[in-house]
């Protein structure tokens, strides 16, 4: 009797994994080639164990780091590190069910990239699951390298989610710095209005706004006018220009 664990494609009947596929996902665990980044995660949530195997080798095949679980709940319980991860989850499992996981997982304001996988998908299934922001939506028997790709595409709209939240909160903290008027003037500049105009406003001294803008400039870290209205646009910061004001 032979007990050789199946491989993805023995368990869904897919054609074998191309050198051609593995190799952008090898670079994806390192993609600046240099330094040591931190490995992508793919987590994969599937009630049978033949298939959780299959995938689990599947995915370590090129490098990937992988956590099986057979069910939704094993999941929720689990605390998901802060690497650039997707989630592999069949639609029809045992309690919750993945487009339930789905929900749930937005409601928590998870925004892990997901990947559904099922034996039985019809439009109603698809239509909701791409509407709630999967990535893919793949029937078995698929193939690896379908697999990969889409796993290759929601590692790096993930990695690209997180540097930009990282920049955000960067921001944030420059933010942070800036005392109370040193914000009001701020927000006036996020308007478009002059120093004269932001002067009438406040009550000051041209001078004195001038060199308001010259402390926001070194703390935000802004080299041009430009670019720190693009950090205000980040921030949210888009107040109206006030209605007495003449431009």
């Amino acid at each position: 009797m032979n007990d050789r664990p199946k491989s993805a494609s023995d368990a869904t009947a897919k054609e074998p994994v191309k050198e051609a596929v593995k190799e952008p996902l090898k670079q994806l665990v390192n993609p600046s080639g240099d330094q040591p980044a931190a490995e992508p995660m793919v987590f994969v949530i599937d009630d049978d164990m033949s298939m959780r195997r299959a995938l689990t080798n599947l995915f370590q095949s090129v490098g990937l780091k992988v956590e099986a679980f057979a069910s939704a709940a094993e999941l929720m319980r689990t605390r998901l590190p802060e690497v650039a991860s997707c989630l592999v989850l069949d639609i029809r499992l045992p309690g919750l069910s993945g487009l339930d996981l789905q929900t749930e997982l937005a409601n928590a304001n998870v925004h892990i990239p997901i990947i559904f996988i099922t034996g039985h998908g019809d439009i109603p299934m698809t239509v909701r699951a791409m509407k709630g922001g999967a990535v893919d939506f793949l029937t078995k028997p698929f193939r690896d390298q379908d697999l990969l790709d889409a796993v290759r595409t929601a590692i790096e709209r993930d990695r690209k989610r997180r540097e930009v939240e990282k920049s955000v909160s960067n921001l944030q903290a420059m933010f942070e710095t800036l005392s109370p008027r040193e914000r009001e003037v701020l927000a006036f500049v996020a308007a478009g209005l002059m120093n004269k105009q932001i002067a009438a406003e406040l009550g000051l001294a041209e001078i004195t706004v001038k060199i308001y803008r010259g402390h926001i400039m070194r703390k935000m870290h802004a080299k041009s006018l430009a670019e720190l209205i693009r950090m205000t646009e980040a921030l949210g910061i888009r107040p109206d220009k006030p209605s007495g004001v003449q431009t």
